[in-house]
């Protein structure tokens, strides 16, 4: 497995970087239309919700340039120096993401690594929280646009709303291979018309201009204390999605990525911002909604199917996102096996697991109903949001220190500023708490205390099975030394301890006092690396004439095939016919115990989970017409 360090000195021009200009062109233009959906969206709203706070506490005009200065510097050290300057550079084997961060600290921190593991498991479910708001707010905000057509068209929003979001998660069986390739030129139209509304309006009042002074910024705070800090958790807005720059670091690349933030999208949104400032600055009924005034009548309606059109966008990144987590949690043993579905022949990324689709638009569905317009979804979206870049940062604290190895006092000094600002946002957004803040910490609560328990579980109940299994070394010498009955035919048992007999092989001795010809244990591995090399998949090691012992080995970020194993095994002298071999699983039947070290609803809650995991033949892709499933009971 390749080292940390040496993947992170590869990362310096990331993927495809070393290619043709061609090529880097076209990578800049698939970030564009992947990375910066969520936050490309963002002026829909984000201003509009904070000058309406600021505007409480004084004069408009007096309020904007507080707010601008905020929006700018926000962007500049959570956005900028933050995840394009710094995580960029922190890969783990190109990839990047809540877990690969995880991963790639507990391979160098190994003294931490409960810790980190406790804090991607914490990253992870508030990730959950902000993929059931992001489509709500960023669709809703899109459609209320109508209003400014004709107010009569209010009670439409909501329904209009949902027929997209509708049409949105019922595509996703599907899959977005066809329509993808349309995203990077729908939101490089999307911006330059950002950047062009704000520039036409900036003219209007170059006052707004002098918001670029941080000191706007300090003083707003300063002078308005807890309304402050209010406008501060709505500020926070505009940095949403910022963490989709790190997680798509190994689609991308991350020169793209930082090319396309630094010279097109930051300066489009920039603009925009701006110059909804010097608007509402010039009139201030512009505030009821500042981004859509930007633009013409004439414009208003190619503007809202625009809007439409880049918000579905932004929703299907964090979907997509979404699913990608939830194969690295499943590989990484946070949560059961869910059902995954390949809908690309060409992209192996493109996946779509329907229960986590369904149960997303169940509940995208019921915080509609709950908040009804954006406005009220504000209020919700920025704790999980700060929470997570809080946990990113805390991650990178042991990346940057023992994997890039430098001083501590330098990493203090880089990573302690950029906690402090991330835990002030945090603080401000936790004002809203009562206001609907309380949504996405139910949600990251629920998704955490899944991932702990199923953890606690799984661990509990791989040590109380070891307890039946026997040495395998230990029993192949007694089935050499007395031989039962051999049966032509090869079997595998695919077992998590390749050094150990596995329960359905104990089993199958036991009644059916026979052994194959040939015996193949097979361990599947997921290492901390998001993918492992093909040349590094598998080692084959003769135990006996009769037993061989094979190890896969799997990324956190691939689904694992029993058939792709075998064929690997065919390539590497190890000749197995699939048609002629036998698969024995264990399936265990969990029951309750007084004696469990488990508290009894954990104890529950474990049992229901393994009850509703994707059932092992169909997960591993292995022929059911050659399983033998035995089954056993184990008191948890």
């Amino acid at each position: 497995m390749a080292q940390p360090q040496a993947s992170f000195q590869a990362a310096e021009f990331g993927a495809g970087e070393g290619q043709d200009s061609k090529n880097f062109w076209a990578l800049a233009l698939g970030s564009v239309g992947v990375v910066f959906g969520d936050i490309g969206t963002s002026p829909l709203y984000a201003f509009k919700e904070a000058i309406t706070a600021a505007s409480h506490g004084g004069t408009v005009a007096e309020a904007t340039l507080g707010v601008l200065s905020l929006i700018f510097w926000s962007m500049t050290f959570v956005v900028t120096m933050k995840y394009v300057l710094l995580l960029l550079r922190a890969d783990n084997n190109g990839e990047g993401g809540m877990f690969a961060l995880m991963a790639l600290g507990q391979s160098v921190a190994r003294r931490s690594a409960p810790l980190l593991g406790a804090l991607g498991i914490a990253g992870a479910s508030f990730f959950y929280g902000d993929a059931v708001i992001t489509p709500a707010i960023s669709v809703l905000s899109a459609v209320e646009g109508l209003t400014l057509i004709t107010p009569e068209l209010e009670p439409a929003v909501i329904p209009i709303g949902l027929l997209v979001l509708t049409g949105l998660f019922w595509m996703q069986s599907r899959g977005t291979d066809s329509v993808a390739r349309f995203f990077g030129p729908v939101m490089v139209v999307w911006f330059a018309v950002l950047g062009l509304g704000g520039l036409a309006h900036i003219a209007d009042n170059l006052h707004v201009l002098l918001a670029l002074n941080p000191l706007y910024a300090i003083l707003f705070i300063y002078e308005h204390g807890v309304l402050g800090l209010t406008v501060m958790g709505l500020v926070f807005l505009a940095c949403t999605g910022a963490e989709a720059l790190y997680a798509d670091l190994g689609h991308f690349g991350r020169r793209p990525i930082a090319v396309s933030w630094l010279y097109f999208v930051m300066p489009c949104l920039v603009l925009n911002y701006f110059g909804q400032g010097a608007l509402v600055m010039n009139d201030a009924n512009a505030v009821e909604n500042p981004f859509y005034r930007l633009y013409p009548d004439f414009a208003l309606i190619p503007m809202l199917i625009l809007s439409t059109f880049a918000t579905v966008i932004a929703s299907q990144a964090v979907i997509t996102g979404a699913f990608s987590l939830t194969r690295q949690a499943i590989q990484l043993g946070l949560v059961p096996r869910f059902e995954i579905r390949h809908t690309s022949e060409s992209m192996a990324g493109q996946i779509y697991m329907p229960r986590v689709n369904w149960l997303l638009f169940l509940m995208v569905l019921i915080v509609i109903f709950v908040f009804r317009t954006s406005s009220n979804l504000a209020a919700a979206y920025g704790i999980s949001v700060t929470a997570a870049m809080v946990i990113d940062t805390m991650m990178a604290f042991f990346v940057i220190w023992k994997c890039w190895k430098w001083p501590l006092w330098r990493v203090i000094l880089v990573v302690i500023p950029l906690l402090l600002i991330e835990q002030a946002f945090f603080s401000a957004n936790v004002l809203k708490l009562l206001e609907g803040g309380w949504v996405p910490l139910v949600i990251a609560s629920m998704l955490a205390i899944i991932m702990f328990t199923w953890v606690r579980g799984t661990r509990l109940l791989a040590r109380l099975t070891k307890r039946n299994e026997a040495d395998l070394d230990w029993l192949v010498r007694k089935l050499e030394a007395k031989p039962p009955h051999r049966v032509s035919g090869t079997a595998v048992f695919l077992t998590g301890d390749p050094y150990a007999a596995p329960t359905s092989m104990m089993h199958n001795l036991k009644h059916n006092r026979v052994t194959h010809e040939r015996n193949i244990l097979l361990s599947i591995r997921t290492e901390d690396t998001p993918r492992v090399a093909r040349h590094e998949r598998i080692s084959i090691e003769k135990v006996s004439d009769h037993f061989i012992r094979i190890i896969a080995r799997y990324g956190f970020m691939e689904t694992p095939s029993v058939p792709k194993i075998l064929e690997h095994a065919r390539r590497k002298d190890c000749n197995i016919d699939i048609g002629a071999t036998s698969f024995f699983l264990s399936r265990r039947s969990l029951r309750m115990t007084p004696k469990s070290e488990l508290p009894r609803w954990q104890e529950r809650l474990f049992i229901a989970l393994a009850a509703s995991a994707e059932d092992a033949t169909t997960y591993f892709q292995i022929p059911t017409d050659r399983v033998v499933e035995v089954g056993t009971q184990v008191a948890i």
